[in-house]
């Protein structure tokens, strides 16, 4: 079976692994989100088709919605035999109730296909006795087709025009709150670079159509179902933006409570999650409270690997009335 990197913390494999990240931490500065993004998937075994899963300690009132969903297809790949040779190709799955990141995740794989070509699993994750969370996923072996086509990538800049040193360089980025300099430059497991800044300051994007570069903060191993499971973890971040971006504000918006609600992904062709890939996001739809957002990813080659959707909850917060 695949996936082998993470199964149990007594693995030899991955004590090893873990130590050699351990002393890399001395000599690369990066090391320490590679270990928390290996912690935050390696979910632990409890019983067959059942899992745990904790969250990382921050500030964060209630579990980051790529965790839960990266988790959960960690879960349902422990359950395939021979996962290297039947990939995941999709995902849908959805936000039932916020996840609270004091308390372990129990994750429950039901088996409800075991095909030649095709596998599928359904995922619930447990907090407090109630599903929190749930997912379908469905793996496929690659079989020779007469159909191969993909949308062209967008021209934007290159994430090494985007660093912070040249960020830093632009007038703009002076002007810009330091809460928001904090979340890009903070030491998490993805590196984000996003191209249109001048949102952050209040500037409408006509046709909502952004961009932003993503990668795993430090080098992955070479497990494709891994790096499949680390960009779910991502596809999560700043989608919702996309939705907000024609009316010049972001999820750093203190008047509004953004929430995902579903979220489906689907997997084209192989990447690897360490190495740049641009998430194109653009919303088609809002209304009722609710927004529509998509997203496509590409590697930086132009090569279309996967595309995403997804709808949130767009609420705007009530001011209190004045004594």
């Amino acid at each position: 079976m695949g996936f082998g990197l993470a199964r149990c913390t007594r693995n030899p494999e991955r004590r090893r692994f873990l130590a050699d990240a351990t002393a890399r931490t001395e000599s690369v500065s990066m090391s320490k989100s590679l270990i928390d993004l290996i912690s935050i998937l390696d979910i632990e075994p409890l019983e067959v088709n059942l899992f745990r899963g904790v969250s990382p300690q921050t500030s964060w009132q209630r579990v980051f919605g790529g965790q839960v969903i990266g988790q959960a297809l960690v879960a349902a790949c422990r359950t395939v035999e021979n996962v290297e040779q039947r990939l995941p190709h999709s995902l849908h799955c959805y936000f039932i109730l916020p996840g609270d990141p004091a308390i372990p995740i129990i994750y429950e794989v039901e088996r409800l296909r075991d095909g030649r070509s095709y596998v599928t699993r359904r995922v619930t994750a447990i907090q407090h006795g109630h599903a929190i969370f749930s997912l379908m996923v469905s793996f496929h072996a690659d079989e020779d087709s007469a159909f191969d086509h993909q949308d062209a990538m967008p021209q934007v800049p290159t994430p090494d025009m985007l660093t912070a040193e040249e960020i830093a360089k632009q007038p703009m980025f002076k002007e810009m709150p330091e809460f928001i300099r904090r979340y890009y430059e903070s030491d998490r497991p993805i590196e984000l670079r996003p191209v249109e800044l001048g949102r952050y300051f209040g500037e409408k994007i006509d046709d909502g159509r952004i961009h932003v570069w993503i990668r795993t903060a430090a080098k992955l191993p070479d497990d494709p179902a891994l790096h499949m499971c680390a960009l779910a973890y991502a596809s999560d971040f700043s989608l919702l933006d996309a939705a907000m971006a024609r009316y010049g504000r972001t999820l750093f918006d203190k008047r509004m409570m953004p929430a995902s609600l579903d979220h489906a992904m689907w997997f084209h062709r192989p990447f690897r999650a360490d190495e740049w890939l641009l998430y194109a996001q653009d919303s088609p739809s809002a209304q009722h409270g609710r927004g529509l957002t998509r997203g496509q990813i590409f590697r930086l080659d132009g090569t279309l690997v996967a595309s995403v959707a997804q709808e949130g909850s767009l609420r705007q917060r009530r001011e209190k009335p004045a004594e």
